[in-house]
């Protein structure tokens, strides 16, 4: 379950700064949105109307937060102007289906049209791949602010791709120090292990395993050749926003079958007894503690321990 804290004075801060922003770039703060008839509330219901089928003025009162006498004097100015018509609901004498009608669509359509041209070109000022991110954070902000379902799938493992090797060696910096006060030597210490890998990397015995979910990395493990008997397990980490999916796990499972399948007698990895999640992801999957050390390392005095798998 994620921690619940409050948010700092600079976080509200930057979300307002966002959102006066936002609602200039797409055109909020003007009375009529898109140059069009019809305000930004009108045009949502408007919106409602034209994608659901029997909607009653309930629905929409609570679908988008609107009072219900506000929404009953717009709902009979659009069947004033013959967009809306009512019916009595088959299943509740007390309510009335909504439903848009051939003008009403065609207003809407309009109007849709607009918003269209108007995003198309708000993102046609940028690049392709800043347009994918943009996209990207959107999905996520939906996402994270509850307005959008889960993806169907959490998560997928891929290859390592060029310029994964900088990200984790930043993410897991960034991470460390903020979750166990490590300083810089540790994130010295991963950028000299996968500066490593990558200059002597044998693709017949080593590998790497990357979590993405949404387009972002979210998780990392490294299998590296010992000797022609031993694999070692290197840099496991997961994302905190991505944490309970299980994506440890897996990411530790991938290196055992790899290490089983290319005929290594042992798997094993060092680690510090304060990384309690993942020495419990260690148990898990059958490593047996074999060695402990203290040591002063990354500005923390600390205790250092070599598990291992027999394959």
């Amino acid at each position: 379950m994620t921690e619940v804290s409050i948010p700092s004075n600079e976080q509200i801060a930057d979300v307002r700064a966002f959102t006066r922003f936002y609602t200039r770039q797409i055109g909020l703060l003007e009375e009529r949105l898109h140059k069009s008839a019809f305000s930004l509330t009108e045009a949502r219901v408007l919106y409602e109307l034209a994608h659901r089928n029997g909607l009653t003025a309930t629905d929409l009162g609570r679908d988008l937060g609107l009072d219900a006498g506000y929404l009953s004097r717009l709902l009979k100015k659009f069947e004033s102007r013959g967009f809306v018509t009512r019916a009595p609901s088959a299943t509740d004498a007390r309510q009335s289906v909504l439903s848009i009608t051939e003008a009403g669509r065609k207003a809407f359509e309009l109007l849709d049209q607009a918003s269209r041209e108007e995003v198309a070109g708000l993102l046609g000022r940028l690049s392709a791949e800043h347009r994918e991110a943009v996209v990207a954070a959107m999905q996520k902000l939906r996402r994270l602010l509850g307005q959008s379902r889960e993806p169907a799938t959490p998560y997928i493992l891929r290859p390592l791709q060029v310029g994964d090797i900088g990200w984790i060696v930043h993410r897991q910096g960034v991470l460390y120090a903020r979750e166990y006060g490590w300083d810089e030597s540790y994130e010295a210490l991963a950028a000299e292990i996968l500066a490593g890998f990558v200059k002597s990397f044998d693709p017949e015995y080593e590998n790497a395993w990357i979590a993405e979910r949404e387009g972002e990395v979210v998780g990392s493990v490294f299998l590296m050749r010992k000797s022609a008997e031993v694999a070692k397990l290197r840099l496991l980490y997961v994302e905190p926003s991505a944490r309970g999916l299980g994506i440890g796990r897996r990411l530790v499972d991938e290196c055992i079958a790899f290490a089983r399948a290319k005929g290594y007698k042992t798997l094993t990895l060092w680690t510090n007894d304060v990384l309690v999640s993942a020495r419990r992801i260690y148990q898990a999957a059958g490593f047996q503690l074999t060695g402990e050390e203290r040591h002063h390392s990354f500005g923390k005095d600390l205790v250092g321990q070599t598990w291992d798998l027999a394959l």
